[in-house]
């Protein structure tokens, strides 16, 4: 369920779909695009934009419960349903739910009156928690880095799965975030119901620095292009952004896990529910990756830069890490930091029940009194030295050039059947023939194929099992394509294969 947006998934439904067309609100033919709400006559301002347009598709497997009971139903009943859009792009006011937000918890409270400049390092980052932030007076202004009047967001839930894109016109801004739950989604609510505005709150911080430093009066922010051009594209700005970001998404996970804690005597189930995480961020021609988990994003290019080849060919770009034990390099430094466990692995999991090696909540895996509340079997036997699970996120920040086509997001379940490559090349191929086109359904509807035939299905006897059996055959799988510089397309929505 989206949100009280959508009916209970009988099979056959892919419970996402947006498109949004940066130019104008019609395509070639003058005809108004599906899914894309754009006011009657109305022109995007894009004219610097690095990306022409998105699509979004999400299919669910998974039976979940979306009753959200965090912070007495708000979230549920009040805040995602403000900002959830299933099938289309719609305006909403800047900050919808900010105000209800600061009333979630004393620790998301007193964290928005005590919130921190970026840090000088990632280490700082890790040491980081509500407590030990340092004040700032910073005007109001600073609160809204992303500064616009309104802006266009669409999303909602698939399964456990949660997709989120927010684009701002005035500012030329594209942010989108895809949050793959696991034992329960109300992490993955949560992250939905206020990543954005703490992203957009810390990132506020760090206009008004930076104001502050450029000791210019006449400065008109961020967004302003006089302000700060040099800096802006240096090395050091870009890693300031990035830090900015780590620290909103350690905040969310700061008072994710407070609100469990009050909540999990009633609720003891929280402390086991957690969150992949990937945030992908344009500002300009730069493009920000944050991800903790094993969700992707993947650029295709043709260009030179980090793991292209120079022949010619559109290849495949892996921007983020895969924090799974199966990476050599988890699984190394994981054991690492246990010395003393000799359980930390077992069966090719964390602690014997968790693939990922980083995410949002799981708080079992991080506190003891998190992992005491559970009872019987649930319990995690020999917890020696937690945390073994970290939201510690890798992060990385690439500048969009000529040469780059498209960029996809997927969580885990596209990157089942597909490999980047495969991925790749079935999005080119399709946008060749389709350039007006949905590439994320077309992904979607790939892989349905794909798990059908692997099951030795049909495509429709698949589709007719009902989400929760039909996750012996596929996961939750969600995915977003930024078709990337000014190409003249659009994408369609749809709700149906």
């Amino acid at each position: 369920m989206m949100g009280g947006q959508s009916k209970a998934d009988s099979g056959g439904q892919i419970k996402i779909s947006f498109g949004y067309h940066c130019n104008n609100s019609t395509d070639d033919s003058g005809e108004e695009s599906d899914g894309i709400d754009v006011r009657p006559g109305s022109k995007l301002r894009r004219a610097n934009s690095s990306f022409s347009c998105l699509s979004g598709a999400a299919l669910s497997a998974n039976a979940t419960l979306a009753n959200t009971n965090i912070c007495n139903g708000l979230f549920g009943a009040e805040i995602l349903p403000a900002l959830d859009s299933p099938t289309s792009f719609r305006r909403i006011p800047s900050s919808p739910s900010f105000s209800k937000l600061d009333l979630l918890s004393s620790s998301f409270q007193s964290s928005l009156l005590n919130l921190s400049c970026s840090p000088s390092s990632p280490s700082e980052l890790a040491e980081d928690n509500s407590s030990s932030l340092r004040s700032t007076s910073a005007p109001s202004r600073c609160e809204s880095f992303l500064n616009a009047t309104e802006v266009k967001i669409a999303g909602g839930a698939a399964g456990e799965d949660r997709v989120q894109a927010v684009c701002s016109e005035e500012n030329d801004s594209l942010f989108c975030g895809i949050y793959d739950g696991f034992n329960g989604r109300d992490a993955a609510d949560f992250l939905a119901g206020t990543l954005y505005e703490t992203i957009r709150h810390y990132l506020g911080l760090l206009d008004y620095e930076l104001e502050r430093e450029s000791k210019v009066s006449d400065r008109v922010g961020f967004y302003g292009l006089p302000y700060l051009e040099v800096e802006k594209s240096c090395t050091s700005f870009k890693q300031r952004v990035l830090n900015s970001l780590e620290q909103a998404l350690i905040q969310a996970e700061n008072d994710f896990l407070h609100m469990v804690e009050q909540e999990m005597d009633n609720r003891p189930d929280l402390v086991s529910i957690g969150s992949c995480v990937l945030v992908v961020l344009l500002l300009g021609k730069n493009m920000y990756v944050l991800n903790a988990g094993d969700s992707r994003a993947v650029l295709a290019t043709y260009g030179e830069g980090i793991g292209a080849n120079s022949d010619g060919r559109l290849q495949a770009v892996q921007l983020t890490v895969s924090h799974t034990v199966d990476d050599e390099s988890e699984r190394i430094q994981l054991l690492k930091n246990h010395p003393e466990d000799p359980s930390t692995i077992v069966g090719g999991k964390v602690k014997g029940r968790l693939k990922v090696t980083r995410a949002l909540g799981v708080g079992y895996l991080k506190k003891k009194s998190m992992n005491d509340a559970l009872m019987g079997i649930l319990r995690v036997r020999n917890l020696v030295s937690p945390p073994y699970v970290t939201v510690q996120p890798s992060r990385t920040v690439h500048e969009i050039s000529g040469s780059d086509h498209f960029v996809v997001l997927g969580s885990d379940g596209l990157f089942d059947f597909f490999n980047n490559d495969d991925v790749v090349k079935l999005v080119h191929s399709y946008i060749q023939r389709y350039p007006f086109g949905d590439p994320s359904k077309f992904l979607v509807e790939q892989l349905v194929m794909r798990a059908a035939d692997c099951a030795g299905f049909s495509k429709e006897e698949l589709m007719s099992i009902p989400a929760g059996r039909r996750r012996k055959y596929h996961d939750d799988v969600t995915v977003m394509v930024i078709i990337l510089g000014m190409n003249k397309r659009t994408s369609k929505a749809s709700t149906r294969l």
